[in-house]
């Protein structure tokens, strides 16, 4: 049963994928990647990897997918007038192609697939009554404390500049359009 699970969680993910890659507009493409992420976190707990799952869910699939749509809402997208196409897409499509057959046959041909076996360590885990969770929270806040407080601080900071970016300078005075073509045309 959990097979199938993994199956439909993964064409989930693959769909969620492409239309990352696929779709033109951004805040599509930001909702397909939360697609994705979300497809990511089942497959999680399919492996019994709860902590990974939650992990995924409350930082990739909120704060990064968040942090995606303010900084697309914050933009000045008038200000850019620039051609998004590359002609270079063709060649691209085809080295991702590549690459996805290379990393396919790759997993068809390694020991990966043998794993789910019920002597895999996932299984054993799973069968234990520790959900992880104690171990992850007493090493992140004993052993990894000083990096964790370092890398908070570091994300506050960039979310600090990019506000301060966004807003722009208030100095500027405003430009009036109608005032400037009174004045050619007087």
């Amino acid at each position: 049963m959990s097979a199938i699970v993994f199956y439909v969680l993964a064409v989930i993910t693959v769909i969620g994928a492409l239309g990352v890659v696929l779709d033109r507009n951004v805040v599509r493409a930001t909702l397909s990647l939360l697609i994705a992420m979300l497809g990511v976190a089942g497959i999680f707990l399919v492996a019994y990897a709860e902590f990974l799952a939650l992990a995924q869910i409350l930082i990739y699939a909120g704060a990064v997918t968040i942090v995606i749509l303010f900084a697309i809402m914050l933009t000045r997208t008038t200000d850019l007038n620039i051609n998004l196409d590359n002609p270079q897409r063709p060649v691209a499509f085809l080295i991702a192609v590549g690459v996805f057959v290379l990393l396919t046959l790759t997993f068809i041909y390694s020991d990966v697939p043998q794993l789910a076996e019920p002597d895999s360590v996932a299984v054993a885990i799973a069968e234990s009554n520790s959900t992880g969770f104690e171990t992850v929270g007493d090493s992140l806040f004993n052993q990894w404390a000083i990096p964790f407080e370092i890398a908070s601080v570091i994300l506050l900071v960039a979310m600090v500049g990019a506000i301060a970016l966004a807003r722009g300078d208030d100095n500027e005075p405003a430009v009036d359009a109608s005032v400037e073509i009174n004045e050619v045309s007087a």
